[in-house]
């Protein structure tokens, strides 16, 4: 019963909500529900100066740098360890001199080809950028520039997520769980 009422309400009260929200006052100068005094300012207002509006600062630096961003999180929360923090946990985790070497070359392998394909993105959203401020762009460059760019983006999450599957594979099952409780997650 208790959710049939929580229905009925969202069903009713939900449009109501909206339809509020683009109305405007009743003592409105103006017919226009858009009226400057009737607007919130956008979440984006102060990013119009960025050189590349697509990125903050801090997105541009991650990105050049390497750094994860949260693109491996479903290898680091489902027991796969990352590199960097095997690394960091070396002496907590009893690795081998061989474990130590290989989550190196791991880490190092990584960050080479996520520098590289940052560097690309951010290239990539750069020329973007400059087809929009140039006010001469199309549909077709459009869909080639946004695919290229999701296309860098999903091989900079392969490069993240495959230095967890090769790690997690030079493991083993004592150290994985160590690793887990150790970053938090057990």
């Amino acid at each position: 019963m208790r959710v049939r009422v929580l229905i009925l309400t969202i069903m009713f009260t939900g449009p109501a909500a909206i339809w509020a929200q683009h109305t405007p006052p009743s003592d409105s100068s103006t017919d226009c529900p858009l009226h400057a005094q009737n607007v919130a300012a956008s979440p984006y207002a102060g990013q119009q100066s960025r050189e590349i509006k697509a990125l903050s600062t801090e997105e541009r630096e991650q990105l050049l740098s390497g750094h994860g961003m949260g693109l491996s999180r479903v290898a680091e929360l489902n027991g796969f360890p990352g590199p960097k923090h095997v690394l960091e946990l070396s002496a907590s985790l009893s690795l081998s001199e061989v474990q130590q070497q290989t989550a190196q070359q791991l880490f190092d392998e990584m960050l080479t080809k996520a520098q590289a394909l940052g560097r690309e993105i951010v290239d990539a959203e750069a020329a973007l950028e400059a087809l929009f401020t140039g006010g001469a762009i199309d549909r077709e460059q459009l869909a080639a520039h946004v695919l290229e760019i999701g296309r860098l983006k999903g091989q900079l999450r392969l490069a993240h997520l495959e230095a967890h599957l090769r790690m997690h594979a030079e493991l083993d099952d004592s150290q994985t769980t160590a690793y887990d409780r150790l970053r938090g997650y057990r």
